[in-house]
């Protein structure tokens, strides 16, 4: 069952351009029928070149795009982590040598 805006039939405002929803067979149309074949000939030839791969290509790109933005915000993250560990090393090797120094006044008193 296709529905109107689809992959197979995107809406659109011109008619020309548009297929008729409905499949009906040459003797199920009456006869002077306004849905003729050249309207339908018109909406197949317009999508002639519109492949699967072609319809699919915006979504490819936004998830490029978010791939590309997660890895940079991973590597942010990451840098972030390295920034705080630096950080609190310095602020261990700064308790350490504080430790030390009380230890050693307090040997020699």
């Amino acid at each position: 069952m296709t529905a109107i805006g689809t992959i197979d039939r995107p809406v659109t405002h011109d008619p020309l351009k548009q297929a008729s929803m409905t499949a009906h067979t040459p003797s199920e149309q009456p006869y002077g029928s306004a849905t003729a074949d050249f309207i339908t000939a018109g909406a197949i030839t317009s999508r002639q070149n519109r492949t699967r791969e072609m319809q699919l290509i915006p979504e490819a790109l936004a998830r490029a795009h978010m791939d590309d933005r997660m890895r940079e915000v991973d590597a942010e993250r990451q840098a972030l982590r390295l920034v705080a560990a630096r950080r609190m090393q310095r602020r261990a090797e700064r308790v350490s040598l504080r430790a030390r120094r009380a230890l050693a006044m307090a040997v020699m008193h």
